[in-house]
């Protein structure tokens, strides 16, 4: 498997195609005309099964956007080609699987060593490979990094407890307003809408405004709110605080796992998500436990006022730990400079589409090897070297595909009335410029826009006496094609090539509260992209799921004081039912570790057995279990309320649900994730929205009079049917899940949104 061999057999006997979509094509020009000529007729030979491990495949192609290749050496994503580049900004940052293969045209650019930073010890590649900058995120001390990730756990932990803050004060709360503990459960709905609402608020904001003011401004509405909920003088009172209260405490749910992918490297994430999620878990059910203590020996209030004093001390945290962590990363192509006419230099590196035909036609060794201009052509053009296979020219989609930024239009060259393809090319650093036939002298040349590995995108590069001329004079006719070009160079790359270039930021710089915009897109478009991700079925299951996953966890928070603190039942103290919470706790944390392991262990097996191609929708193997779990825990915890069984038995099931809801929350995200990671940052906005909106405050509607009126046996057994039905959606999302994902690539709803 480890051999070059084994790895090309292992290709052909997965799709049956030629070397057309792995790595560089080394074949001669014979070698492809025979490709070309044999392509008619091993067609049908070439398409993909119907069925592969129970998966329906595409009847088209193998390179589905999701599907990946697991090969010995590296994991190879497939359907790139296919997958339409992003048209906005994401709140996390560009996923390393997207970053695309090089292409043939540029392997002979390719093929010296390319020396990777690696981890003292030289064992691991570091991934994403960090700049040469102290202000790069992922060169900051690690001590730096821990903290703010300590402060933002410590902070989402309060945070993520404040929705069943209340569940063992429910009694107490209606006694103080005189209202029903149904009224006083939609309390719990409300701020559930609110996380909705403001999930939709604060990822678009800290997209364009950077992460940290919205962090901050969240603390302080935090508070404010917490102190609110602690005087209100009437119910109706405390039902708009925690609506307000819900929308400032939104960020905790979609974005701390960007700023996470943001400051670690990828080798690290595992272990930082794990603390970010156990924290999270943690707040759910030890928030409660401790707040039942607090209502049992200060009052209900008095868990508002300890809440906003911790809230205080985590915003210090927070303004103290955790700066802005944006920096672009976006991959952009880097200009390849001709070897045989280095003694030419120029901005411009362009070719006329008529003598490109003449070449051609001329068939001379010469013109077909080794000529720089040929390996550069972009893949616009609608001419193709003798070294291309016009197979691949005629399935190449149009349009921008995942991978580089797509260039902005050359504005200069344009102007130049040149009628070619060509692209900018960075100028050597001793190099003279020269733009509409003005030279520029050396000492005007600015080393930082040249820098190799750093340089501006193709198409962006300027000197720097058009900048300047640029700044002073808008009108200048020698600098305002240039300065146009600077002009659209993208907000978040000139946000981050400030820092790049600058000196490091000191400890009282990183404070600052506010950077500056990221990003010129619009806000109302980057708010409404989450949901037409309704509309992918992919994400439309993994919504369902996800939602009732932590639903439930929700649903019951709202009915232990019924079921506990009631005379007809267990009558504990709000004390004792704050401990029932323990045994939720335990159940989460084992469901969290069980799910990511199993989960894995099953999709290698079944990968090893398709033949090293995984599919996402192997981790829906996990729904069996999720039902039986749930299922079992939702109808055994209701029945044996009903029948006053001994307070033990429905506090396992109570742990069962929530190892069932942790199994399934795991297998919902992972599966969505997999599927589009070109779209996570949206997917979990859309996840929690669901969650929030559709479950939290749809069932706190009703649910608490519905338990009254029929009792816990009938409403928890009704529940598991619920919980069955959803599930038994995982069967057609198995069959038809991978010609779901090519169905929505080639919609392309979100791109053409």
């Amino acid at each position: 498997m480890t051999s070059d061999g084994g790895t090309k057999s292992l290709k052909d006997s997965i799709f049956r195609r030629p070397r057309s979509f792995f790595g560089r094509n080394t074949t001669s020009e014979e070698e492809e005309k025979e490709d070309v000529a044999e392509s008619d007729v091993e067609g049908q030979r070439r398409r993909p099964t119907k069925w592969s491990m129970g998966v329906l495949n595409d009847p088209i192609t193998h390179e589905v956007p999701g599907s990946i290749l697991l090969l010995s050496d590296k994991h190879q994503p497939l359907g790139l080609r296919h997958a339409p580049a992003r048209a906005s900004a994401s709140s996390l940052p560009p996923q390393p699987g997207l970053t695309p293969v090089s292409s043939r045209r540029g392997s002979r650019a390719d093929n010296g060593p390319i020396d990777k930073k690696t981890t003292p010890d030289g064992n691991i590649i570091l991934d994403p490979q960090p700049e040469d900058s102290h202000n790069d995120p992922l060169n900051w001390p690690k001590w730096r990094r821990d903290a703010a990730l300590l402060s933002l756990g410590l902070y989402c932990m309060i945070g993520g407890g404040m929705t069943p803050i209340l569940a063992a004060g429910f009694t107490n709360v209606a006694s103080t307003y005189d209202v029903t503990v149904p009224k006083v459960a939609l309390t719990t709905g409300l701020y559930m809408m609110g996380l909705g609402v403001g999930s939709v608020f604060a990822s678009p904001t800290a997209i364009l405004y950077g992460k940290r003011p919205v962090y901050l401004a969240s603390a302080v509405l935090f508070i404010a709110t917490a102190v609110w909920c602690a005087t209100s003088p009437t119910y109706h009172s405390l039902l708009i605080a925690r609506i307000v209260q819900g929308i400032s405490i939104s960020s905790v749910e979609c974005l701390p796992s960007a700023t996470i992918a943001e400051i670690f490297f990828l080798h690290e994430r595992a272990y930082r998500i794990g603390i970010y999620t156990l924290l999270l878990l943690g707040g759910k059910n030890l928030v409660p436990l401790v707040s039942a203590a607090i209502i049992q020996s200060l009052g209900w209030q008095w868990v508002f006022w300890i809440v906003a004093m911790v809230v205080g001390f985590c915003g210090i945290l927070l303004f103290l730990f955790v700066p802005e962590s944006f920096w672009d990363r976006t991959p952009r192509p880097k200009g390849r400079k001709s070897k045989r006419n280095t003694s030419k230099p120029s901005l411009f590196s362009a070719k006329m589409s008529t003598p490109v035909i003449s070449k051609r036609s001329g068939n001379s060794a010469g013109q077909s090897k080794g000529n720089s201009e040929l390996d550069n052509e972009t893949p616009g053009s609608t001419t193709a070297s003798p070294t291309q296979r016009p197979l691949i020219v005629q399935q190449a989609p149009r349009g921008p595909r995942v991978g580089f930024a797509t260039p902005l239009p050359n504005i200069a060259e344009r102007e130049l009335g040149k009628q070619a393809t060509g692209v900018l090319e960075p100028p050597e650093a001793n190099a003279i410029p020269q733009v509409n036939g003005a030279l520029s002298s050396s000492e005007t040349s600015c080393p930082e826009l040249v820098e190799a590995e750093n340089s501006l995108p193709l198409g962006r590069q300027v000197s720097a006496s058009d900048s300047l001329s640029r700044r002073d004079s808008h009108a200048s006719a020698s600098g305002n094609d240039a300065g146009s070009i600077l002009d659209q160079q993208p907000m978040s790359e000139r946000y981050t090539n400030v820092l790049r270039d600058g000196p490091e930021l000191t400890f009282f710089q990183h404070m600052k509260p506010y950077s500056g915009r990221l990003t010129n897109e619009r806000w109302l478009k980057v708010a409404i992209r989450p949901f037409i991700l309704f509309a992918y079925p992919a994400v439309l299951w993994s919504a369902g799921v996800y939602s009732c996953a932590i639903g439930w966890l929700i649903v019951l928070s709202e009915s232990v004081a019924v079921v506990y603190r009631s005379k007809d039942t267990y009558h504990f103290s709000a004390l004792s039912t704050g401990l029932i919470y323990l045994s939720p706790f335990i159940g989460g944390i084992l469901g969290t570790a069980v799910a990511g392991k199993l989960s894995d262990i099953v999709v290698r097996a079944m990968s090893k057995r398709n033949g090293g191609l995984y599919e996402p929708e192997f981790r829906l193997v996990m729904g069996a279990p999720v039902a039986v779990t749930t299922v079992i825990g939702l109808m055994g915890f209701g029945w044996s309320a009903q029948v006053h069984d001994s307070w033990i038995i429905p506090t396992i099931f109570f742990g069962i649900i929530s190892f069932g809801c942790s199994l399934g929350s795991t297998t919902a995200i992972t599966f969505c994730v997999d599927s589009y990671r070109q779209y996570a940052g949206e997917a979990l906005v859309t996840l929690n929205f669901s969650k929030n909106i559709f479950h939290g405050l749809v069932f706190s509607l009703f649910f608490n009079e519905w338990l009254q009126k029929d009792g816990s046996k009938s409403v928890f057994i009704w529940l598991g049917i619920i919980q069955l039905l959803l599930m038994a959606f995982t069967i057609p999302m198995y069959i038809y899940g991978k010609r779901a994902r090519m169905w929505t690539v080639r919609k392309n709803l979100i791109e053409k949104f």
